[in-house]
């Protein structure tokens, strides 16, 4: 593994340092403080620090292996996962062997959370749980950086100004993500870089160019190399979003400026957002592995987000938006109309409807009335691409 000592996560033998550096680092010990006890983080923080370095070294200075401490900090994630939603469920997991690596390509909207709940789920079903592959952006925090990579996580290095070095960055990133699931260690990576904030799931062709790129010189054929990475499509589907103000945000300064700098800390903020967020039901689908791939990246980055769009979930927030923006085709789609043709939409009440509707306008009316429009695509665009996906489907175009 001394090649990827750049971009690897901590393996066992690094894994007692790591969390002493953690238990001794007073940012740390101030985030951990906020979340357990928040009175006392604002008005005796020095004090709370003691308890909280006492209580973390108590509980998981002892650890010496990844899987153990990911297994020892389950039932906190647990919590976490219980706080922030009203339900989490899954589908497709029966599509997945337990005894084979696979390369996981799911839509992403949340820093964090997204990779999160996808190893919660598979480690509650007895999966091993993945390794994550990261952006460099979120190691500029030390903290993060420490737990992101005790917690499997992998770097995937972003704005290279060079060609040489972005063609050797993705050799080496590819390398990893082959040598990972040869030795039997699943991969999350999301479908493309940065999160969808408009609400529009669509895979990268150059990130699954990107696989290819350390077995073109073995001779392998392009179809036979993705045929043996096991590649499954995820689609998370999420009823809220917390951060789907700033999202908004975002967008509506791009589309006005030509572009969107980033506040010192943004991520940071984010990050929390969205981990501590009001998210609703989370539902998180696996689609069955590919085993015939095409031949070429564009069709296989197709097919996957056929798969996708197809699987994802669809909740009451989602038709709302949809018919609130009038999007077509089909913007008078009702309730049953959306259930019939999306297998993966619930058939929702009218009570259910209309509690949907009461949250959409309470966010809609904290929002500045020139994001509106973006935060209502966000939740609108995904009835689009179902739709489209379980139309195809139904015509025979798969």
């Amino acid at each position: 593994m001394q090649e990827f000592d750049a971009i690897r996560p901590y393996s066992d033998e690094e894994t007692g340092a790591a969390i002493n550096r953690l238990v001794n680092d007073q940012e740390f010990l101030d985030m951990v403080g906020r979340f357990k006890s928040p009175t006392l983080a604002r008005w005796a923080p020095a004090i709370l620090r003691v308890f909280t370095r006492r209580w973390l070294a108590s509980h998981f200075g002892y650890y010496s292996r990844i899987d153990d401490l990911q297994a020892g900090l389950s039932s906190y994630v647990g919590e976490l996962v219980d706080n922030t939603t009203t339900r989490v469920t899954t589908s497709g997991l029966e599509n997945l062997s337990k005894h084979s690596a696979h390369l996981f390509i799911s839509n992403h909207r949340d820093i964090v959370f997204d990779p999160m709940v996808v190893n919660y789920l598979l480690f509650q079903n007895g999966f091993r749980t993945t390794r994550i592959a990261i952006g460099d952006n979120l190691l500029a925090n030390p903290v993060f950086a420490e737990m992101m990579r005790l917690n499997k996580s992998f770097v995937v290095r972003r704005n290279m100004t060079s060609p040489r070095e972005m063609r050797d960055a993705y050799i080496t990133l590819s390398s990893f993500i082959n040598h990972s699931i040869d030795t039997n260690h699943s991969i999350w990576i999301a479908q493309r870089e940065g999160r969808a904030k408009d609400g529009l799931d669509y895979t990268d062709p150059a990130i699954v160019k990107m696989f290819y790129m350390s077995r073109k010189k073995s001779g392998l054929g392009f179809a036979e190399a993705m045929n043996r990475l096991h590649i499954v499509p995820v689609s998370i589907a999420y009823e809220y979003d917390p951060c789907d103000a700033d999202k908004a945000q975002e967008l509506e300064a791009r589309a006005r400026t030509g572009g969107y700098i980033k506040r010192e800390g943004e991520d940071t903020e984010q990050i929390m957002r969205g981990l501590t967020g009001f998210k609703g039901h989370v539902h998180v689908h696996f689609g069955a592995p590919i085993h015939d791939s095409p031949e070429n990246p564009k069709d296989l980055a197709a097919r996957i987000d056929r798969e996708m769009h197809a699987n994802y979930h669809l909740h009451a927030s989602n038709l709302v938006a949809y018919q609130q923006r009038g999007l077509h085709p089909g913007a008078h789609a009702t309730p049953d109309t959306v259930s019939d043709a999306v297998v993966t939409a619930e058939t929702w009440s009218p009570a259910e409807m209309e509690a949907a509707e009461a949250e959409m306008e309470r966010r809609l009316g904290a929002c500045d009335p020139a994001i509106r429009p973006y935060l209502l695509d966000m939740y609108a665009n995904p009835v689009v691409t179902a739709l489209e996906a379980n139309t195809g489907k139904a015509n025979g175009s798969e």
